[in-house]
């Protein structure tokens, strides 16, 4: 429970003043000159660059996004969990 706490935390507050520095597959590409081969996605997705792209504020938008993704990812390892783990014995 710590951890999800702690993930939240992380998403929803600190990941607003993170480094607006370009990421690492970004950073490569500038340094091999090929980033202006890159294309936007064909998929129009609501979390465009970090953000949810419907919303006004850039804080409560880099948080909403970031919150989105922790719950989503401990949906998804709860699921998985759940379904992988072997039946306890009576």
């Amino acid at each position: 429970m710590a951890g999800l706490l702690l993930s939240g935390f992380l998403a929803g507050v600190v990941s607003y003043y993170a480094s607006s520095n370009p990421d690492g597959l970004e950073k490569v590409a500038i340094d091999l000159g090929f980033v202006e081969k890159a294309e936007d996605s064909p998929i129009d997705s609501p979390f465009t660059d970090y953000t949810v792209s419907f919303l006004g504020d850039a804080r409560i938008s880099t948080a909403v996004a970031g919150l989105t993704g922790v719950v989503a990812t401990g949906l998804l390892g709860a699921g998985l969990y759940l379904w992988v783990r072997k039946p306890q014995s009576k």
